[in-house]
């Protein structure tokens, strides 16, 4: 590919990585096409979902999808900061202090059940997520691009876990659900499952350098003023809705506006829509936000506030 990658290639790439994680997790189309956006968009994703809906497998195959360094994290109770930043050994032979990378160094980490580390070792995230770097000792480390946390977590089973803070939360560029299959993808499962592993055969279809530019290209997709004053009202409209006594952060808007630039260079377009913004809002700002005591009581889910904060806000005429 050449030096400056462009729309065309966009579309050629995450094409092939789409059809290879279809290859492996059926019927999740937009699951699959949010977790792109994520990477694309330099950002992170939190897959909550009850358990043996394929959360794990999606991150696994898109890692294998793509020929780059990728790591597995089994989040436990026991789990120390150090082991996923690093640490610094004694070289009795140089007599220096070595650094040790820990398991963050990758270009994809897979999180398996982020919620059951301790906050200790969660907050040790919390900087590698932001500022895609590692202090250790006072020492600085950066971690290569791209750079993805793809973090499971089992909302049912709270029994010996650590619900993520909110400051925690607000890292994580998108929150999506995977779902039950339909009756045919699960039939379609148990054929592709059945007997061999699938994610045995998934072979790579791009590389992590070929990744990169395509990260770059997406940087340059236009926003208009009027898609921008859009976004911004309905981050905005979060903050005053009394449903929610917690409104999505600023943060949430550079999420949301990255987060559309790729959904729109997926699509082919130069440009984004209002509709790119309104189809991401909710995975991009239900995990952001606090449901009031009042909508906790009648029992009304997040997102669906969130859908009704994104109806209620004027879309910008088509000029």
């Amino acid at each position: 590919m050449a030096d400056d990658a462009t729309l065309a290639d966009v579309l050629d790439v995450m094409g092939k990585v789409r059809t290879a994680i279809e290859s492996v997790i059926e019927g999740k189309r937009g699951s699959i096409d949010v977790a792109m956006v994520v990477l694309l968009a330099q950002g992170h994703l939190l897959l909550e979902d009850v358990p043996g809906v394929g959360k794990t497998m999606l991150a696994k195959a898109l890692g294998r999808s793509i020929d780059c360094t990728v790591r597995r994290i089994q989040f436990t109770p026991d789990l120390l900061p150090s082991d996923l930043t690093g640490v610094s050994v004694y070289n009795q032979r140089t007599q220096e202090f070595e650094f040790k990378p820990g398991g963050i160094f990758a270009n994809i980490v897979v999180g398996d059940e982020i919620n059951r580390a301790s906050p200790k070792t969660q907050s040790a995230l919390l900087e590698s997520m932001e500022e895609h770097q590692v202090s250790v000792d006072g020492s600085t480390h950066l971690l290569e691009s791209p750079f993805m946390v793809i973090a499971t977590q089992n909302p049912i089973e709270m029994e010996g876990t650590y619900p993520l803070p909110e400051a925690q939360r607000d890292r994580f560029m998108a929150r999506i659900e995977m779902g039950y299959p339909t009756t045919a993808s699960e039939l379609d499962m148990l054929t592709t499952h059945g007997g061999a592993d699938a994610l045995s055969r998934l072979t790579p279809v791009t590389d992590a350098e070929t990744v990169r530019r395509l990260i770059v290209a997406v940087r340059d997709v236009y926003v208009a003023p009027a898609v921008k004053q859009y976004l911004v009202d309905i981050v905005s409209a979060t903050r005053s809705n009394r449903d929610l006594r917690l409104g999505a952060s600023p943060r949430s808007s550079l999420h949301l506006l990255r987060a559309a630039r790729a959904q729109a260079a997926l699509s082919g377009r130069e440009y984004v829509l209002p509709d790119d913004v309104s189809s991401l809002a909710g995975a991009v700002l239900s995990h952001r936000v606090l449901p009031s005591t009042e909508a906790q009581l009648a029992r009304r889910p997040v997102p669906e506030i969130v859908a009704k904060v994104v109806r209620s806000v004027p879309v910008p005429d088509k000029k």
